[in-house]
């Protein structure tokens, strides 16, 4: 049977069904779904990439999550493999960046909302008006002088050092998973965390980031 026929017939059958055929024996339906989930990974890859990490490690580490994904599902007992492929690359990613340690580095330059990942905050749905974009206030550099880079580049070096110090443990993971644009609810699950403990450490940190930044101005 040639590659394509293959994967015609494979593309008939569900995840669960191609999982359950793998462990009786056939091996050639890993690669199948190692070619069906790629872009999964590398989507993964992208949004984790402001973490500091290289794209291609990345990559690699996404698909080492996928093949533990595929290895580890149970039908039974997971609501969909896309879902929890998407769990196991997203934690495989994290927690290879997170022992990597190559360089400090802290994603204060990232244009993502405090307030909503990927959008700016509207100051008309909400109570305060707050700063509308973190990475906006911090790494605005169009039409500096070189001195005002210097001075904003001693500027972010404070505020990190600054957060750094006043976020815990949980809540620098959090943030550090917030700014990629993951949701509230796969976060709580990529740190293996309560989602209403994860949601309450989000909330605290946007307060302390909120009150740091105010008292720098």
């Amino acid at each position: 049977m040639q590659v394509s026929d293959r994967e015609t017939e494979y593309a008939q059958y569900t995840d669960d069904e191609l999982i359950d055929r793998l462990r009786r024996g056939e091996s050639q339906i890993m690669d199948y779904l190692f070619d069906k989930y790629k872009n999964l990974v590398r989507s993964k890859a992208k949004s984790m990439f402001i973490l500091g990490a290289d794209r291609d490690d990345l990559i690699q580490e996404g698909m080492v999550g996928l093949f533990k994904a595929v290895r580890d599902f149970d039908c039974g007992r997971d609501a969909s493999f896309y879902t929890f492929a998407e769990l196991c690359i997203s934690r495989q990613m994290y927690t290879a960046v997170q022992a990597s340690k190559r360089k400090k580095h802290f994603p204060l330059n990232s244009s993502v909302s405090l307030d909503s990942p990927g959008e700016s905050f509207d100051p008309s749905e909400g109570s305060e008006k707050e700063s509308p974009v973190l990475g906006e206030r911090l790494s605005a550099k169009v039409g500096m002088s070189p001195e005002q880079l210097v001075l904003d580049r001693e500027r972010m070096e404070y505020l990190e050092k600054a957060i750094e110090e006043e976020l815990s443990e949980f809540e620098r993971q959090v943030l550090d998973l917030y700014v990629t644009g993951m949701p509230t609810s796969q976060i709580a699950k990529v740190l293996g965390r309560e989602e209403k403990a994860t949601d309450n450490a989000l909330q605290r940190l946007k307060a302390k980031i909120r009150r740091i930044i105010k008292g720098d101005q």
